[in-house]
């Protein structure tokens, strides 16, 4: 009797139960690097849903229906997923890292993407984006301020894009400026966080690192000190359902590094 009553309210218990995101991000070991140089972009999996509020690793991505692009100057693309190698011991521990030999100077945007069922409890659809970013230079100490192709729009469903340069210049008090876009939209009033390594947010909205997009979708932050900052903006819409799925959740994540000292320009 006890099992069969459990077996009825354990749906209702799931129907109810808080679904935590499970962003994914891309990283890069540095904002800078020589041309003809290796650069190291991390393919992370993590939590950042209303009860999980830091940098915190939650699993390993799996790699099933995902993609890992490399757009670099000149219109060239590469296609980085077959060669990320697993840093972890076991199948849900670590996460994925790939070499990369830059050729060419100038502004360097990694993109991942992923849409797929998940179960957390119920069926919902799962579109994630990320993006990070990296300048090549023939010099570390003189380089040129001008780098476009940072702020090109990629089509994601849920997008954040730069509307100043993420790389240069960077450092405390440089304000990192960007764009949320649903379906190639300007999305208004809605939560952006910045979330620094070091650091974890408050519960519900943390003032100090969370803003919400203006009318234009914009939304401006202006970092105090030195260290990762995950961007990320969650969108989940109920009436975007199917037989197969309840909803559709969205999250678009962008990892800008601050150095504490902001590296010489000209």
């Amino acid at each position: 009797m006890l099992k069969f009553c459990f077996a009825l309210i354990l749906p209702l218990i799931l129907a109810v139960s808080p679904v935590f995101a499970h962003d994914t991000w891309v990283q890069a070991n540095s904002q800078l690097v020589r041309v003809a140089d290796n650069i190291h972009i991390d393919l992370c999996l993590g939590n950042h849903g209303n009860h999980h509020r830091d940098f915190r690793f939650a699993s390993k991505i799996d790699l099933e229906g995902c993609k890992l692009v490399l757009h670099a100057p000149q219109g060239k693309t590469y296609d980085l997923k077959s060669d990320l190698v697993d840093l972890g011991y076991a199948p849900k521990e670590g996460f994925y890292s790939v070499r990369y030999t830059t050729a060419a100077q100038g502004m360097h945007l990694v993109e991942h993407t992923v849409d797929k069922i998940v179960n957390h409890g119920q069926p919902s659809r799962s579109i994630k984006s990320a993006k990070t970013f990296f300048v090549a230079s023939l010099l570390l100490d003189k380089v040129n301020e001008q780098q476009p192709g940072f702020d090109k729009v990629l089509g994601h469903p849920l997008e954040l894009v730069p509307m100043k340069n993420p790389v240069l210049p960077m450092g405390p008090e440089e304000t990192i400026k960007v764009k949320l876009l649903l379906k190639g939209k300007p999305f208004s009033d809605q939560v952006v966080s910045f979330i620094p390594r070091s650091t974890k947010l408050k519960e519900e909205f943390d003032e100090r690192y969370e803003r919400k997009t203006d009318s234009e979708g914009i939304v401006s932050f202006t970092p105090k000190f030195g260290d990762y900052y995950l961007i990320v903006a969650h969108h989940t819409d109920p009436s975007e359902k199917t037989e197969e799925y309840v909803k559709t959740s969205y999250s678009a994540t962008m990892t800008v590094y601050v150095p504490e000292l902001c590296p010489c320009c000209d």
